[in-house]
C-alpha cells in the first residue's frame, strides 16, 4: 500500500519547509515502513520551477493499508503535522504497474498486472535531471504541462519534488484506465516530449508508477 498525503498549510509555513529534512530521522525509525519521501510541491501545473510554500506532501509505502492508517492515525509525526497543517488529503494507492528506478530501486510492489481495474487512477512520474541537460528541459516543461492540462480524463495534478530544479516529479489523477491509455499512447504532445525526453537524454533517473486509487481520505485541520 501506497499513500500520498499533500498538507495545507495557511501558517507554520517555515515549520513546514524545515520538515523536508527533520522528518527523516523520525520516519528512519518507522520498521514498518519500506520507503518514504517528503516532497515539496510546484506552484504551476506539472513540473514547475516556482514552489509552492503552502503545500507538501508525504509519500510512503507499507505492507499493508493497515500500517498506512495505524501511521496516519497515530504517529506522533503524523499528528505533528495534523497540529500545524489547516487541511489534508490522503490517497490511498495500490500499483498496477511501475517501472523505473526512485534513489536506485523500484519502491511500488505491482499487482497482478491481468486484473482489470475499475476507477480512478493514479500516475506517479519522477526522474532526476542530467545537470548538462536543465536548461533544455525547463524550456520543454510549459509544452508538457499544456498537454497533461488540456488531456481528457484528468482530473488534477500536482507538481511535486525533493529538490528544486533537478529532481522533479508529477501526481495526476485519471477518470479510468482508457484516459491514462489514450493520453500514453495516442496523445501527439505527449508522444513527442516522450521522444524527445529519450533522444536528448534528460534523465539521470527516472521512474513512472500507475496505481488504482483505492480510497481517498480529505479532512479539515485547523
Amino acid at each position: 500500500m501506497t499513500t500520498l498525503t499533500f498538507y495545507t498549510f495557511t501558517k507554520n509555513r517555515f515549520w513546514a519547509f524545515t520538515q523536508m529534512q527533520l522528518a527523516y530521522p523520525l520516519l528512519s525509525g518507522i520498521k514498518d515502513l519500506r520507503f518514504c519521501k517528503m516532497l515539496g510541491t510546484g506552484a504551476g501545473n506539472g513540473f514547475s520551477l516556482w514552489p509552492d510554500f503552502s503545500t507538501y506532501a508525504l509519500l510512503t509505502v507499507w505492507n499493508s493499508q493497515k500500517e498506512a492508517e495505524a501511521f496516519l492515525n497515530n504517529h506522533p509525526l503524523s499528528q505533528q503535522f495534523d497540529s500545524k497543517a489547516s487541511f489534508k488529503t490522503t490517497y490511498f494507492l495500490e500499483t498496477i504497474k511501475s517501472h523505473g528506478k526512485w534513489d536506485g530501486a523500484n519502491p511500488f510492489i505491482t499487482s497482478d498486472p491481468k486484473e482489470k481495474f475499475e476507477g480512478k487512477i493514479g500516475i506517479i512520474t519522477r526522474a532526476t535531471l542530467n545537470t548538462s541537460r536543465l536548461i533544455e528541459f525547463w524550456k520543454s516543461v510549459p509544452k508538457a504541462s499544456r498537454a497533461i492540462a488540456n488531456a481528457s480524463g484528468v482530473s488534477w495534478f500536482k507538481g511535486i519534488g525533493e529538490w528544486p530544479f533537478i529532481q522533479q516529479a508529477t501526481f495526476s489523477i485519471w477518470d479510468n484506465e482508457d484516459a491514462v491509455q489514450e493520453f500514453a499512447y495516442r496523445s501527439r504532445p505527449h508522444a513527442s516530449i516522450v521522444a524527445k525526453t529519450r533522444k536528448r537524454n534528460w534523465y539521470k533517473e527516472d521512474l513512472f508508477a500507475r496505481f488504482h486509487i483505492v480510497g481517498i481520505q480529505k479532512k479539515q485541520l485547523i
